[in-house]
């Protein structure tokens, strides 16, 4: 069992940092205020995060009444209580601090287009579609051959992200580098200037690509 750190000081600070600034934990907490309640799921955004850590630290955070885990448990769900709440506008400001002044540290292996992909399947509105059922493939040639194919499947107002082909047919293809999308999916470039410079391609129907900037949500940092 892990132990969690303690500074032996009464200060405010000292207190809080012994229940948030665990490794991991941030990453987790980030998970969970994007709306992931399941384990599963909370993994996908933590991939090189073990599966009995990752059960450590959710035990923590509910120890200390910043979730409650509600269900059977095997369809265990992670809910945040009030106090889970309140640290949104700290993670939010972690993560606008990160993009201001550590964005430098980024390196090339930081590129994880698994979490990329995660992370957009569960921004994108698609309410702001056109109607109907429509599949958007991403293709990124630069990718592991594994990874290079991703597609997400878009229905009823809800987007899920599918690793394997969903069997529809594809209404739109965007096709760039790992870090292209990335850089503008974190607002650090803006896609009508990635498309001019070539740098992002689109195919597909032209509503979809119309829509484009409307159902294609940025990330909760990108306005950092």
């Amino acid at each position: 069992m892990c132990h969690m750190t303690q500074y032996g000081q009464f200060c405010p600070v000292a207190k809080a940092s012994e229940i948030f600034a665990e490794r991991w934990t941030p990453l987790v907490l980030r998970e969970l205020l994007c709306g992931t309640e399941r384990f599963s799921d909370i993994r996908r955004g933590v991939p090189l995060m073990s599966p009995s850590l990752l059960s450590n630290r959710l035990k923590a955070l509910e120890r200390n009444g910043i979730i409650e885990r509600r269900g059977s448990p095997r369809a265990a769900r992670y809910i945040l209580t009030e106090a889970g709440e309140e640290l949104r506008p700290v993670v939010m400001l972690l993560g606008q601090w990160g993009k201001k002044f550590a964005s430098d540290r980024i390196e090339p292996g930081d590129y994880d287009v698994m979490l990329l992909m995660w992370d957009i399947s569960r921004r994108v509105d698609a309410s702001a579609m056109p109607p109907g059922t429509h599949v958007v493939a991403f293709d990124f040639p630069d990718a592991p051959k594994a990874k290079r194919h991703f597609w997400l499947l878009a229905r009823d107002g809800a987007a899920e992200l599918c690793l394997h082909d969903p069997g529809h047919e594809v209404g739109l293809t965007l096709r760039s580098s790992v870090r292209t999308l990335a850089d503008i999916w974190l607002g650090q470039r803006d896609l009508a200037q990635a498309r001019r410079a070539n740098d992002l391609e689109l195919e597909g129907a032209r509503p979809l690509i119309k829509t484009l900037p409307q159902w294609f949500t940025l990330s909760l940092f990108a306005e950092a």
